[in-house]
């Protein structure tokens, strides 16, 4: 750390702050850095308790950052329990045993060690690399039905000329909130316009939810294995996600009850229909059970159903049992129309919703009226359903390849898929520090290959070394000789 030489902008005690080592380009926000270096000064007694921390303003001029952030960080240090905030007066250091706060050493950990997910391929999300995209979660676009996609965004650019001067509305689309209310209502569940909020995808979806309903400190419930962005963002925020157990039998709810009596969840992530990375659903026994526990002990269920599209009718629905009460729905078209198109939507109860569209316009204004109204218009046309029907067809083809293809090379399922994009398959060995996901998943992008090892999708250390792959890419020759090629003898 480098010392200012001012006196200015000191804490009362006498001696000058050090200025903090704010590293800008590095991942991961300002704040999350100041919340790292201060928690390693207390828990290191660099600054005693009781020892007065800069004002606001004073930190903000000492480092060169806004007083938002500093504020920011402040407020995290204080649910850290590593600060005390005295009004009138300003922070103080409140503890130097870290150690005696769980949250603020997970918290702590987790903001200063890169994810599965920093570490490894951005090239999963961002569809630039040259790789067979085995790993990735898109499909190659003659699967989608291209001709009514491309249809859909032309049909959007003729955009009444009086819509270029706003940002559109809060809600999103009013054509398209109303169409999916109507399919909703018809399908699954009641649901008027006004609980329909249009966001950037799911993931925006999730960032809004996690920004509207959690604080630095909570705790948060996800499947294990599971989404592996949600987890990194569900760390971004300042949470704690704790894995429950997903297999081909479901979730482990008996381990679910253990963890919320123990650690008093906010909220819990769940993929009721062909969950990813593993493609199974819940039964309707297992979601009646989950709500009841989620009423027990007072947490949100926020259902992922962004792959719902691509079951059979009649899988088990949160919040078709729930009514928005207590589950919010999360959907999306990245599986059915297009990834970038970046439309997704919330379902939830009035109230919630009112909060949610609060958030979302602090945090980014409106989302995208041209992108939403290509989305109406290609879920609205005649071809849609079809193209759907089409497309689940070809799933199910795709993923009996795959998985014959698989075994040739001696991997078989970690659990066999209900349908949809994903299987994901193994060997029985034991990994090692040889012989693990990672290294295999750069062996294969050396040789022109994605992959996405488990440990993308588990917060638990996986015993075995599987993928997830993506059923419209596996069965290629390419893939086919690599898997050979390294096959455990």
């Amino acid at each position: 750390m480098k010392h200012s030489d001012s006196t200015d902008d000191a804490p009362e005690q006498g001696s000058g702050w050090p200025v903090l080592d704010i590293d800008r380009q590095k991942k991961g926000g300002l704040v999350e850095q100041i919340v790292i270096a201060i928690s390693v000064m207390v828990g290191s007694r660099a600054l005693r308790i009781g020892t007065r921390m800069p004002s606001v303003r004073q930190f903000a001029r000492c480092n060169g950052v806004s007083t938002f952030t500093v504020v920011e960080s402040y407020d995290r240090l204080v649910n850290l329990g590593l600060l005390s905030s005295r009004r009138g007066s300003g922070y103080f250091v409140a503890r130097h045993d870290i150690a005696a706060s769980p949250q603020a050493a997970l918290i702590a950990n987790t903001l200063a060690s890169p994810t599965a997910i920093d570490a490894l391929t951005p090239d999963l999300y961002s569809g630039v690399s040259d790789a067979l995209p085995v790993g990735a979660g898109w499909l190659p676009p003659e699967m989608y039905g291209e001709a009514t996609v491309l249809d859909a965004v032309r049909q959007a650019m003729r955009i009444p000329a009086s819509r270029l001067r706003g940002y559109g509305h809060p809600l999103g689309f009013p054509s398209l909130r109303q169409h999916l209310a109507n399919s909703l209502s018809e399908e699954l569940f009641q649901v008027e316009p006004d609980q329909v909020l249009l966001t950037h995808g799911a993931t925006h979806a999730f960032d809004l939810i996690l920004r509207s309903l959690t604080k630095p400190g909570d705790t948060v419930l996800v499947e294990d294995p599971g989404y592996s962005n949600l987890q990194s963002l569900i760390r971004h925020h300042g949470c704690i996600p704790v894995g429950i157990a997903r297999s081909e039998a479901g979730l482990d709810l008996d381990a679910l009850a253990v963890e919320a009596a123990r650690t008093q969840p906010k909220l819990m992530f769940v993929n009721t229909v062909l969950q990813n990375p593993l493609g199974t659903s819940l039964s309707q026994a297992q979601t009646h059970r989950l709500l009841a526990l989620a009423e027990q002990f007072d947490f949100w269920l926020v259902e992922d159903d962004i792959y719902r599209e691509l079951a059979a009718r009649g899988e088990a629905s949160l919040a078709a049992m729930d009514g928005l009460r207590r589950v919010i729905r999360v959907g999306s078209f990245s599986k059915t129309l297009s990834p970038v198109l970046r439309v997704g939507s919330i379902c939830a109860s009035p109230p919630l919703v009112a909060e949610l569209v609060r958030v979302k316009m602090l945090a980014g204004l409106t989302t995208s009226e041209i992108n939403e109204r290509a989305v109406y218009h290609a879920i609205s046309a005649r071809p849609y359903k079809r193209m759907v029907e089409r497309l689940v067809t070809q799933l199910e083809a795709a993923r009996e390849r795959s998985i014959d293809c698989l075994a040739q090379t001696g991997m078989a399922p970690v659990a066999r898929p209900r349908g949809g994009m994903f299987v994901s398959a193994g060997w029985p060995d034991l990994q090692t520090p040889e012989w693990n996901g990672k290294i295999i998943a750069d062996m294969a992008l050396k040789a022109g290959i994605l992959l996405s090892p488990n440990e993308f999708f588990m917060l638990r250390a996986p015993e075995t070394v599987w993928f997830r792959f993506n059923v419209a890419y596996t069965d290629t020759p390419v893939l086919q000789a690599f898997l050979q090629s390294i096959r455990p003898r």
